[in-house]
Order: structure tokens, then C-alpha cells, then sequence
């Protein structure tokens, strides 16, 4: 599994490649400086026969040498480190936007169906692991090569002998590490999946807070986090334990080469064989043997950010491969001037296989006229509104937008056409201006300003401390319920689209203010094909037609005073809101 993530995280590495190969140079000339200030070492100390024997004529130029080659190597290893995070940073930025693109190119039941808070944990949490391992993982990748293979010439320029007693023990190093990787692999996989589903719980409740307290749920809620909190922590430890023991068994084998270096060059000073060395060339094979072994150190010393940043790969991956909307078809038009004529035509739709919803529904809106679906609760009203924008799309049959198939136009074009005010209101963290320009960015305060008066907004938004400028927090908690709903509704007004849906819109308003509402609804809707998904029944007394619906069906469909002397299905829905009978 690690070999396709890694072969996909250097795909997005490519563009950077350039960098890439600097980083590489700069560390050719950093291992190269860094592994002759041992032989100049060596060569320093050769000139240290005993006291009183000092040779400074041929110390001090080694001494000059030896200084700039260590200024030169920390030069070399800025500039490898610059190079790394750079290629790195700008990996993870173009990883991090093409994760933010997918959203916004899934079906909407792929984000109704999975934890908000798991999928934010795969673009904030688990690019941020991605980008801790790159940057790991290419230093050491870079450094540790270059140092193997420069340690191996240089010793093997002293004296081949030792370096192929060197050679002989590494496959020890290597044998050790890759065991503890596999043993650890699985653990920090599970330790991923756990952390987001622990990164959706809280931001579930977190959300939630108010209804966690209204329910006192707060210690239900907590033994919940426990839990999850539990398999975080059993995960983790042992994720941390096996990765542990890596460093240790390497370290370990690497002192044995140190070891082995020492006794076979202390043999060939004192014994002249198999080949003669100075102290001073020992010296520096044993710097050497410290230089060789260091990147199987160093490897296995980030072996936790190696593993845990392909575990994060590997969610990343899984999320950027889910199945995407369906894409418009390449000869799709764009609707332009919408006149509002909407036609459902034997139209056929469920979320599950299993369980039907909507069955053989047909509808037929001319332009400009004020159609109301009303119904209990589940029996599709919402879904046909997801319908018409395309949220979802139909199993069977048609919807037409003046006599075009929705699947011949293009999603922006179609959406563009609507304007819709649901019943949870959806701010965001900006000022008021912002969020009722949010359909018109360019739109001028004038125009801002009217949209809110005709919204019955203007009023308490100039009581504000800032008025249009004031800040508005995530989620619009500072503000009230209703006045959210009242920022919504002159969102859509600004907009003046030519078809509206409105989705319970003034279910969170007062009566009186839901008077005005409607006098300004009525003035905006004339002329306009509207849809008004409504439980409170007095709101749609005036629509050319209502449709009742039950467990996805249209049982009736008339103008109000028709449905009521039907004495059917709706009039027992209206009668039991205003005089008290049982349906």
C-alpha cells in the first residue's frame, strides 16, 4: 500500500521538481564537506606526534581548511533546507486545494452521509501530517543517500578492508528497522481513522452545545468521547510502542559497526595488518562509521511522522478517489433568461434502493405562478426542491426549466436561475454587508440597503454597533434566530432570481414580523415562479396551487378554497391546525 501513496505524493511533487534537484546538489555538497572534515581531522592529528612535537606549519593550513569546510557546509545545508521546504509547502498547498476543489465537485449525498467533522479532519489534520512527513522524509531521503554513498567512497579510499566490514553488518540496520515499520503500519492507519472520527464527534457537539445541555446530555456525552477518546489512546500507544523499538535496534546495530571499526583499525595500527593505518586514519573511519550509520539513525528516529503521515496519505487519497458529481454534458447550454415555466414529469427518486419515496410524480408550474407543497413530515417535500436544483438526480423520469431537461443544462446555469431561503439560515464569518451580497459580490450598498428593507432587516441591522459593517461570527451565533432568517431572505432578494424556493423561510420569525415577510414575498414573487414548502398552512392561502403530498406521493393538488371543500387529506392537515381536529 505505501508504494502506490508514495508514487502519487511524488506525482504532486513533480512540478517542483526543480527544486528538488537544488535541494539534492545542495546536499551532495553538504555530505561532501561534512565527510572531508574528518580526513582533515585525521590529518590534524597525524600532526600531533606528542609533546612538544607539534608540527604548526602543516597544522595550521589543515586548521584554514577545516574551517571553511564547515562554514561551507552549513552554507549547503540552508539552502538544502530551504529548498526542501519549499518544494514540500508548496506540495502540500496544491494537496490542500485540489482536497478543498473536491468538495465542491462531490454529490451532495456523499456530504450528507459522512461526518463534517471527519471530512475537515482529512483537509486541515491530515495535510498537516502529509506535509510534517515530506518534510521529514526528503531531508532524510536526500541527506541519508548522499551520506551512504560519500561515507562508502571516502572509506573505502582509506582502506577497503574495514569498509567491507562496515558493508557486511548494515543489512542488520536495515533488516531491524523494516521489521518494526511493518509491525507499526496498521496501528497508525487505525490511529487516523479514530482521530477524525474523534475530530466529528466534537465538532458535532460542539455545534450542538445548546441541545446537549437542553437534553442533559452532557455525561451521555462525554462516556461517548471517553470511548472514543479510549481507542485513540490504545491505538496511539501502541503505534508509539512499536515505533519505539526502532531507533534502539538500530542504534544498537550501528554500535556494533562502531565497535567492529574500532577493534579491525586498532588491529591494523598496532599489527600492520591486512593493511597499515595511522591513528589519525582511524580517527577517521571512526567518524566515518558514525557518518554511515547516522541516516539508518535518523530514519528511524521520524519513523512515528513517517508512518503517521502515510496513514494521512493514504484518508487523503481514499477521499480525493470518491465518485464525483456527475459532470454536465459536454454539449450542455447555459439557461439564459429564464421565464420560470418548471414541468416534473413522471419523475421517480429514493435515497436507498431499498426504500421508495417518491413515485410517478408530476408537476406543471407556468411562469410566474405560486406553487405550495405541503405535507407531513417526510414525505418528500424538501426532496423535491433537492430535485429541481439538482442536488440529486432523478432515477426516472424528467424535469424540465422551459422545456429543457435539466441534464441538458449546465448545474452553475440552472442554480444561477433559483434563488432559495431554507429553514436553517447559514451565515458566515463576515460582516452583514458581506453575507447578503453573498449572491452578488459586486452588488453596491444602495442596492444592499433595498434588499434589506424589502427583507424588514434594514431596521436591526442599524441598531447594530456597526451596522452593515458589523461582524457577524461563525454561524451568525451573535445573532438571533430570526433576524439570521431575515438576513437570508435579503440575501435571495438581492439576487431577484426568477424562479424562488422558499423552505419553511419564516419558520423562525414572529407573527407580525412573518406578515411583513409575506407582503414583501408577495411583492418579490409576482411575476416570478415560486415553490413554498410550508407546515404552517395560513402562510400559502394565496398560492395558485397547492400540492399535497404523502409518503412521496401527490394525493391532491388545488387552490386553497378547492382543497378545503374536497374535505380531504389537506383540509384535515389545515383543520388541525386551527380547529383542533385529529387526523
Amino acid at each position: 500500500m505505501k508504494k502506490p501513496i508514495l508514487k502519487r505524493l511524488l506525482r504532486y511533487m513533480k512540478p517542483y521538481l526543480s527544486i528538488l534537484v537544488g535541494a539534492l546538489l545542495s546536499a551532495i555538497v553538504n555530505v561532501t564537506l561534512t565527510l572531508y572534515g574528518p580526513i582533515l581531522i585525521g590529518r590534524a592529528i597525524d600532526q600531533i606526534v606528542g609533546t612538544g612535537q607539534v608540527n604548526f606549519v602543516k597544522l595550521f593550513p589543515i586548521l584554514v581548511q577545516l574551517a571553511a569546510t564547515v562554514a561551507g557546509s552549513a552554507l549547503f545545508q540552508w539552502v538544502q533546507a530551504y529548498c526542501t521546504n519549499k518544494s514540500a509547502y508548496e506540495t502540500v498547498r496544491d494537496l490542500r486545494i485540489q482536497t478543498y476543489r473536491k468538495i465542491n465537485s462531490l454529490p451532495l449525498s456523499y456530504i450528507d452521509s459522512h461526518a463534517h467533522g471527519d471530512i475537515i479532519g482529512r483537509i486541515v489534520n491530515d495535510v498537516d501530517q502529509v506535509s510534517d512527513g515530506l518534510l521529514q522524509g526528503i531531508t532524510q531521503f536526500f541527506t541519508g543517500i548522499v551520506t551512504i554513498v560519500g561515507t562508502l567512497l571516502f572509506m573505502l579510499a582509506i582502506s577497503p578492508v574495514i569498509a567491507l566490514v562496515v558493508v557486511l553488518v548494515t543489512p542488520l540496520s536495515i533488516f531491524a528497522a523494516a521489521m518494526v515499520a511493518r509491525l507499526c503500519h496498521k496501528q497508525f492507519i487505525e490511529q487516523q481513522a479514530t482521530q477524525g472520527e474523534l475530530t466529528g464527534f466534537v465538532e458535532e457537539h460542539i455545534g450542538g452545545q445548546k441541545i446537549v445541555k437542553t437534553f442533559a446530555y452532557e455525561k451521555h456525552a462525554q462516556e461517548q468521547f471517553e470511548e472514543i477518546n479510549g481507542r485513540l489512546y490504545q491505538s496511539g500507544v501502541k503505534a508509539q510502542f512499536y515505533s519505539s523499538l526502532s531507533n534502539p535496534s538500530t542504534r544498537f546495530v550501528n554500535n556494533l559497526v562502531y565497535a567492529a571499526v574500532a577493534i579491525t583499525g586498532s588491529a591494523c595500527v598496532i599489527t600492520g595488518q591486512p593493511t597499515v593505518l595511522t591513528i589519525g586514519q582511524v580517527q577517521s573511519f571512526l567518524a566515518y562509521a558514525n557518518q554511515y550509520t547516522k541516516p539508518f539513525n535518523d530514519v528511524t528516529a521520524v519513523v512515528t511522522q513517517l508512518q503517521t503521515a502515510f496513514a494521512s496519505a493514504r484518508r487523503l487519497f481514499d477521499f480525493l478517489d470518491e465518485t464525483e458529481e456527475v459532470p454536465d454534458k459536454q454539449d450542455a447550454a447555459a439557461l439564459t433568461n429564464a421565464a420560470g415555466q418548471v414541468d416534473v414529469s413522471s419523475l421517480d427518486f429514493s435515497y436507498s434502493k431499498e426504500i421508495s419515496l417518491i413515485e410517478n410524480l408530476n408537476i406543471h408550474a407556468k411562469p410566474g405562478a405560486r406553487i405550495a407543497i405541503v405535507g407531513p413530515t417526510g414525505c418528500g417535500k424538501t426532496t423535491i426542491i433537492n430535485l429541481l436544483m439538482r442536488f440529486y438526480d432523478a432515477d426516472k423520469g424528467s424535469i424540465c426549466i422551459d422545456g429543457k431537461n435539466v441534464r441538458d443544462i449546465t448545474r452553475a446555469s440552472l442554480r444561477s436561475v433559483f434563488g432559495m431561503v431554507l429553514q436553517d439560515s447559514w451565515l458566515f464569518s463576515g460582516t452583514v454587508r458581506e453575507n447578503i451580497a453573498y449572491g452578488r459580490p459586486d452588488a453596491s450598498m444602495e442596492d444592499v440597503v433595498a434588499a434589506a428593507k424589502a427583507a424588514h432587516a434594514h431596521n436591526f441591522i442599524m441598531r447594530l454597533p456597526h451596522g452593515y459593517d458589523t461582524i457577524i461570527s461563525e454561524d451568525g451565533s451573535n445573532f438571533s434566530q430570526g433576524q439570521r432568517q431575515l438576513l437570508c431572505i435579503a440575501r435571495v432578494m438581492l439576487v431577484d432570481p426568477p424562479i424562488l424556493i422558499l423552505d419553511e423561510a419564516t419558520s423562525s420569525i414572529d407573527t407580525r414580523t412573518e406578515i411583513h415577510i409575506q407582503h414583501a414575498f408577495d411583492r418579490m414573487i409576482k411575476g416570478r415562479t415560486s415553490f413554498i414548502v410550508a407546515h404552517r398552512l395560513s402562510t400559502i392561502k394565496s398560492a395558485d396551487c397547492i400540492l399535497v403530498m404523502n409518503k412521496g406521493h401527490i394525493m391532491e393538488q388545488g387552490t386553497h378554497e378547492e382543497l378545503l371543500q374536497k374535505g380531504g387529506f389537506y383540509a384535515k392537515l389545515y383543520n388541525s391546525q386551527f380547529a383542533g381536529a385529529q387526523i
